[in-house]
């Protein structure tokens, strides 16, 4: 590919990118008026889990996000249906989420079930569990907040608590148990299922 056009490629992603920020910045600096604490769940798929949670949980407001128009239209539909006032679901790719956190907000639960495990070695590079993701996620977490991840996968579990034991922002805390169980539209398709638990370091 010549130099200029992965020049001009770049050009076009940083400003899709910088777009779509702007955008959530104005939805969420609506939707969040007010607050300063939020359960989080990083891919949401069609709402069943996030839904359930937040209606057995009207002391938390919710934030789900996906990147799949029809997932969140579901999960929209099921927060409607259940006359939900403290969940949203919102399409968003998790980064760009982040960046446009309002300042007051952090994220004191982060629910993170079954994403992609990118099984190929040559795609682990997609995972989202990462050095620069943690700290993203470690820079918009209260102390104290608590990362629940969940996955069928061995190695990506693996990789997960390897990832967080390493990193200085998150302390594992193994043996603990999940909060909520509420069976998802993946999760019903899952043979296992391994839990990872950290605490946003001080």
């Amino acid at each position: 590919m010549p130099e200029h056009t992965k020049v001009m490629g770049k050009e076009w992603a940083d400003a899709r990118r910088e777009a779509n920020v702007a955008r959530l910045r104005a939805t969420l600096a609506t939707a969040l008026a007010g607050r300063t604490g939020i359960t989080f769940e990083l891919g949401c798929g069609h709402g069943h889990w996030l839904a359930a949670y937040a209606a057995a949980h009207p002391g938390e407001y919710c934030v789900g996000i996906d990147l799949i128009t029809h997932r969140v239209e579901r999960s929209v539909r099921k927060q409607t249906l259940g006359k939900l006032d403290n969940v949203i679901f919102l399409k968003a790719e998790a980064t760009e989420f982040l960046e446009a956190l309002p300042s007051q907000v952090n994220l004191a639960k982060i629910f993170i079930l079954y994403p992609d495990p990118w099984p190929k070695k040559k795609h682990h590079k997609n995972r989202f569990i990462s050095p620069a993701n943690l700290a993203l996620l470690a820079s918009r977490a209260s102390p104290g907040a608590r990362l629940h991840f969940r996955t069928d996968n061995a190695d990506y579990f693996d990789w997960t608590l390897d990832h967080l034991s390493a990193h200085p922002k998150w302390r594992v805390e193994p043996g603990n148990t999940w909060p909520f169980e509420q069976k998802t539209f993946f999760e019903e398709r899952m043979k296992d299922r391994r839990d990872v638990f950290a605490v946003r370091a001080e």
